[in-house]
């Protein structure tokens, strides 16, 4: 790749970091989509970030399409584009914005899976019994799904938790969500339950000199992270058998979902779930049918 472009791809990902503050893994897939794109446009002999023109970005973006990449890909590689042009252009290594026309193909809308109660049910007997039986993984593993579906909170957001996250008297938690803003949760008796026996049982029994403040540890004491996290929830979807859900997320679909069933206000449940914007929040109000059904039979003089 020419000097100029790595240059560019280097200052963009410090604007990244240093002025947006995003979370690593979204500045890895930033980047990964810009190193795309200017490798692209090295191939087609541009040298220079001003000789970017809407041309090419089409250009890429349709060597993509006929590649098999799906609309949200394309989707999101659209939108790291005009965010790096929109950035080039104001550090002033562009005249214009080549982007401000490059558009790509809708993402294709489709419901989240949500776990039923009678699954939830079993599974969280499943992991209460394997907590009473086994040693400390066992007891970490229940308290982490339980508090992934008392609070809705994402898996990144569970694995960086610490200790002090927790205020166990009110039965709140302090999350840190996206582009470090931070929200207070609250979690039921449950939840609060399989924390205390980890914190009292399990935890203790993988502390090391490693640990530090984090609330969910590893098998070697260090922080857990997320891979970890998604692969017990895994586990536990595929011993249910019959359900779409796969991973930690549906756990959040299924929270709101349940919380929408029983009433709570969408604009509650979008500070619960740290949505900026109450259309991301909309989307649960689609899988609600429960609750559509109920407010029909009640509402409609014919039902």
């Amino acid at each position: 790749m020419p000097e100029a472009l790595s240059a560019a791809k280097e200052g963009f990902r410090r604007f990244l970091t240093a002025e947006r503050a995003r979370s690593p893994h979204t500045v890895r897939a930033y980047l990964g989509d810009v190193t795309d794109l200017l490798a692209f446009a090295a191939a087609e002999g541009v040298d220079d970030l001003a000789r970017l023109d809407l041309g090419l970005l089409r250009r890429w973006l349709g060597k993509q399409n006929t590649t098999g990449h799906s609309r949200a890909t394309l989707s999101r590689r659209a939108a790291t584009a005009r965010a790096f042009t929109a950035w080039a252009l104001r550090e002033e290594l562009i005249d214009a914005d080549p982007a401000l026309r490059l558009k790509a193909p809708k993402r294709e809308k489709s419901l989240p899976a949500v776990v039923g109660r009678p699954q939830l049910a079993e599974l969280f007997a499943r992991l209460e019994a394997a907590a009473a039986e086994g040693g400390p993984l066992a007891v970490r593993d229940r308290a982490m799904v339980e508090l992934l579906y008392a609070t809705g909170v994402r898996v990144g957001e569970l694995s960086g938790l610490d200790v002090d996250d927790l205020d166990q008297d009110r039965r709140t938690l302090r999350v840190v969500g996206k582009g470090n803003k931070e929200r207070t949760v609250p979690y039921g008796l449950p939840a609060s339950i399989a924390v205390d026996d980890w914190l009292r049982r399990g935890r203790p029994r993988l502390a090391g000199e490693g640990s530090g403040p984090a609330l969910f540890l590893g098998a070697r004491g260090g922080r857990v992270d997320q891979r970890q996290v998604r692969g017990v929830v895994r586990q536990l979807f595929d011993s249910l058998g019959d359900t779409a859900a796969s991973g930690p997320h549906a756990l959040r679909h299924s929270a709101a979902t349940h919380l929408l069933d029983g009433g709570a206000d969408l604009r509650a449940v979008q500070e619960i779930l740290g949505h900026s914007s109450l259309a991301t929040t909309q989307l649960y109000t689609h899988v609600s049918v429960e609750r559509l059904r109920k407010s029909y039979i009640q509402a409609h003089p014919r039902a």
